[in-house]
C-alpha cells in the first residue's frame, strides 16, 4: 500500500462517471491519473462506472463497481448505465460511509451523485471536462445550432449550481462557466501527467510495425476521431504541407464517428498516401512508441477544456504545433516546447512543412517540451485535489 503523506485522517470519496476504460477519452484518462496518486494523499476512492460489452474485470479494478448499461442511440462508443442499478449502488456505497461524492460526467452520473449526496448529507463536487456547447451540434445536426447552444448553457448552469464546488481544467472554462451564470465555487485544477508512462517509447519499433521509413517526416495526431477535434482542418493543411515536403506523413491515432468521413476526405484530396489511420493504441505500449516515432504533434481542436494530449506529447519529448483555443491556451501560452499555429489551413500547412524541415528547431523544442511537461506532473495535481476534498469535508463536518 502507498504511504500516506499527510498526518490527517483518511478521506473516503465516491466517484461516479458515465465513462471509463476501456472507453478511451480524456475523462477516463483524468480519472485514472488522479486515482493512481490520491491514495498517497490519504484519499480512498471508490469508482462507479459503466460495464462495457466484452470487457473483463482486471485485478486493479478492486475498487471499481461496474453498472449494467445499454447502448446510447447515435453513439456506439458510449453506454447509458441502468438507472435503478446505478442508484442502488451509489446508495449502498454511500451507506458504508463516505465523506464526499465526486461526479465526473453530467449525465446519469450527475443525477445519481447529487441525489446520493443529498440523501447522505455529504458534499458533492464535479469536474467539468467537456465543453458541450461547442460540439453538441455535430451530434444533433437537424436542430438549430443556436437553440442547442442555449440549451447546453442552461443545463450546465443548472447542474453546476446544484454542486458544492466545480472543478475546471483551465482558466478558459472558468470564464465560460462564469459567463453561464454558475454561482458554485469554481476551482481551476488541470489533470496532471504520469511522466513515467511517456518517456520510454521505441519509435523505430513503431515505424517498422507500420512500414514507415525511418527518415520519413511524421506528424502525429492522437485523440478521438470526432468532428469536434477539427481533424478535417489538419487534412486541409496537409495538402499545403505536401507541396513543400511531398513525403510528409500524418498519422491519426484513435477511433471515433468521423473516421469514415475523414478517410473519404483524404482520398478525395489525393492524400491517401500521406495519411495513416492506426486506430486506438495501447497506452502502456504502442502509444508511447507512436509518440517516440513522430517528429511533431499537430492539433487544431477548438473545443478542448484542457488539451491533456498536448502534455502527453511533450512528456514524450515531442514538439507541439497547435492552435491555442479554449483550454489549450493554458498549456500553449508559455510557448515552451510548442509553437502556436495559425488558424488558416494554408498557413498552418506552410508552417508545418517549415518546422519539419528544421531538425535543429525540432530538437530544441523537444528538449524544452520535456522540461515543461515536468511542471505538470500528476502527483502535485493530486495533492491539490486532496486539499480541496479535505476542505469540503471539513466544512461539512
Amino acid at each position: 500500500m502507498p504511504t500516506t503523506r499527510c498526518n490527517t485522517s483518511p478521506i473516503r470519496v465516491l466517484m461516479i462517471s458515465d465513462v471509463y476504460f476501456p472507453r478511451i477519452n480524456g475523462v477516463s484518462t483524468s480519472i485514472e491519473t488522479f486515482r493512481a496518486d490520491l491514495a498517497a494523499e490519504g484519499i480512498g476512492v471508490r469508482l462507479i462506472a459503466p460495464a462495457y460489452p466484452g470487457h473483463h474485470r482486471h485485478k486493479n479494478e478492486a475498487a471499481i463497481w461496474r453498472i449494467p448499461s445499454r447502448r446510447v442511440p447515435f453513439d456506439p462508443e458510449d453506454r447509458l448505465m441502468h438507472w435503478r442499478a446505478l442508484e442502488r449502488t451509489a446508495h449502498g456505497l454511500a451507506s458504508e460511509g463516505i465523506d464526499l461524492i465526486h461526479v465526473q460526467t453530467p449525465f446519469a452520473a450527475h443525477y445519481a451523485g447529487t441525489r446520493a449526496a443529498r440523501r447522505h448529507r455529504v458534499p458533492v463536487v464535479a469536474t467539468y471536462h467537456t465543453h458541450f456547447e461547442e460540439y453538441i451540434g455535430h451530434y444533433l445536426p437537424a436542430l438549430p445550432r443556436t437553440l442547442l447552444k442555449a440549451g447546453a448553457r442552461r443545463i450546465a448552469a443548472s447542474q453546476c449550481n446544484d454542486l458544492d464546488a466545480v472543478i475546471v481544467p483551465s482558466h478558459a472554462m472558468h470564464q465560460t462557466l462564469g459567463g453561464y451564470g454558475v454561482k458554485a465555487p469554481l476551482h481551476v485544477l488541470p489533470t496532471g501527467i504520469p511522466l513515467r508512462h511517456f518517456g520510454q517509447g521505441d519509435g523505430r519499433r513503431f515505424r517498422a510495425a507500420h512500414a514507415i521509413a525511418p527518415e520519413r517526416p511524421l506528424a502525429l495526431f492522437v485523440g478521438r476521431v470526432a468532428h469536434e477535434k477539427n481533424i478535417g482542418f489538419l487534412i486541409e493543411a496537409l495538402a499545403t504541407a505536401v507541396k513543400c515536403s511531398p513525403d510528409v506523413l500524418l498519422v491519426i491515432a484513435g477511433e471515433g464517428p468521423a473516421r469514415l468521413a475523414l478517410q473519404r476526405q483524404a482520398r478525395e484530396s489525393g492524400l491517401a498516401g500521406n495519411i495513416r489511420f492506426v486506430g486506438y493504441l495501447d497506452r502502456d505500449g504502442e502509444l508511447t512508441d507512436c509518440y517516440a516515432a513522430a517528429d511533431v504533434f499537430v492539433f487544431a481542436s477548438r473545443t478542448e477544456t484542457q488539451g491533456l494530449v498536448l502534455l502527453e506529447a511533450m512528456a514524450a519529448g515531442l514538439p507541439v504545433y497547435a492552435q491555442a483555443e479554449m483550454g489549450t491556451r493554458d498549456i500553449l501560452g508559455a510557448q515552451r516546447g510548442a509553437i502556436i499555429a495559425p488558424d488558416d489551413a494554408v498557413e498552418f500547412g506552410m508552417g508545418l512543412a517549415s518546422l519539419l524541415g528544421n531538425r535543429y528547431q525540432l530538437d530544441t523544442l523537444a528538449a524544452d517540451a520535456r522540461d515543461y511537461a515536468r511542471e505538470w506532473a500528476a502527483p502535485a495535481r493530486a495533492r491539490q485535489l486532496a486539499g480541496l476534498y479535505r476542505s469540503l469535508a471539513t466544512a461539512n463536518a
